[in-house]
């Protein structure tokens, strides 16, 4: 009995029915694609995407090169060195991040005890050439300077929380 059974759905193309009526039945469904860049879906306020290097109001740059984002990037894609200035005080010479190792785990936003390096809303970039995904201090400030009324704003809205 089993081998008729078998012989006659072989027959009667029987799991292509059922495939064209699971087809069918989302046929004519509305459909979900997104068609980016012209619609874009929506963002959680959690999402973390492009770094930036943030500076005070007076222009003076953030970072004081105590070097617990480095030490605290489980990826290592974070690379520091610096060096004291006249004053006592120290600074970076070198702040690269690897944007192909990084995670985007935002422990180094959360290791940063000034607020220095930040992980913006941006996530639609992209790199043509090797190289351009390492992220150098010049690359990292002028970011933070160009959406800076960004990050503030998301600064604001998170305060709450921290």
């Amino acid at each position: 009995m089993g081998a008729l059974r078998h012989w006659v759905k072989s027959f009667l193309l029987w799991e292509l029915w059922m495939g064209l009526r699971l087809t069918g039945r989302y046929l004519f469904k509305p459909k979900i694609t997104v068609q980016y860049p012209d619609e874009r879906t929506p963002q959680s306020p959690r999402f973390r995407g492009l770094h930036a290097l943030r500076r005070y109001p007076n222009g003076e740059e953030r970072c004081i090169a105590c070097k617990l984002c480095e030490a605290v990037c489980p990826a290592l894609a974070i690379t520091i060195e610096a060096e004291p200035r006249a004053d006592g005080s120290r600074r970076t010479t070198r702040y690269d991040i690897d944007l192909f190792k990084c995670i985007y785990c935002g422990f180094c936003e959360e290791a940063c005890p000034v607020d220095a390096i930040v992980e913006t809303r941006i996530f639609d970039y992209h790199f043509e050439r090797r190289g351009e995904q390492v992220m150098t201090k010049e690359k990292l400030l002028a970011i933070g300077e160009k959406y800076e009324e960004m990050i503030a704003a998301d600064k604001a809205a998170d305060a709450p929380y921290r």
